[in-house]
């Protein structure tokens, strides 16, 4: 093994990931960080839509489950997780990475949205997390790590964050309470607030370009974070070496969250 080879930290390690869209995916930089140590790997897709471009990913990281999951569809988390417990038995890492806002509801300010919006955006973007952490808990034995993926707008204003800072904020609240309730099991839960980053969900947010440009300014760093950043961030959280960390919000962006 060479100074720059990873040593497998995470062998025999079963972790789930849900997220991936395609290579750009901060639930890719996971996946791949996790594989890399050597964990096993459970990777979804959204619908028959997104599958041609997640499969290959899936192949390409030896991902011996690959299955749909929409969590807006009735059935589909817990078809999941049974699959799990039937090919593992067990699951050690778990990263919720999605979120969902109608557009017209994100883009239109918080004033403006909707009730529908706002309750579609905090079910697909909060309570799943909350969904998949009834679920994996019970697999988690011997303990296990939880992640869940939020952004500074949930505790300061981010200009155009709109509907979705409040939803994150509830995120990262989230978190912490099963910090709180599933830390005597040995379970460690995490919300991580990566920096600006070119995603597939960025995009839809307004004048993201505008966002990069001034993190890459008010970086301490100077430069914007990676999608291996937030994937080897998480990895290192699933490892024995953090054994005692749960509840904190950690940040990976550069430092911008420090400026004011």
């Amino acid at each position: 093994m060479t100074p720059d080879t990873p040593r497998p930290l995470l062998k025999g390690k079963k972790a789930l990931v849900v997220g991936i869209a395609n290579e750009h995916s901060i639930a890719y930089g996971c996946a791949k960080a996790f594989r890399e140590l050597d964990a096993d790997l459970a990777l979804t897709y959204l619908n028959e839509k997104s599958k041609p471009y997640v499969e290959p990913i899936a192949k390409d990281l030896n991902a011996p489950i690959f299955m749909p999951l929409d969590v807006s569809q009735p059935g589909q988390l817990e078809a999941l997780f049974a699959t799990i417990a039937k090919q593992w038995g067990r699951l050690d890492i778990l990263v919720h990475s999605i979120a969902f806002a109608p557009k017209a509801d994100l883009q239109g300010g918080l004033l403006n949205c909707s009730a529908e919006g706002f309750a579609q955006a905090m079910d697909i973007s909060c309570h799943s997390f909350i969904r998949m952490a009834r679920l994996a808990a019970p697999l988690m034995s011997e303990g296990g790590t939880m992640f869940a993926m939020s952004y500074h707008g949930a505790n300061e204003v981010a200009p155009n964050y709109n509907v979705m800072g409040p939803v994150k904020a509830a995120l990262e609240s989230s978190c912490r309470y099963l910090a709180y309730e599933l830390g005597r099991q040995g379970i460690r839960v995490h919300p991580i607030s990566p920096g600006p980053l070119k995603t597939r969900a960025a995009s839809g947010l307004k004048d993201f370009d505008l966002l990069l440009n001034e993190a890459v300014e008010r970086a301490p760093l100077g430069e914007l974070v990676d999608i291996m950043d937030i994937g080897f961030t998480c990895a290192f959280l699933a490892t024995p070496y953090a054994r005692r960390l749960t509840g904190s919000t950690i940040y990976v962006d550069g430092g911008v969250h420090i400026m004011a």
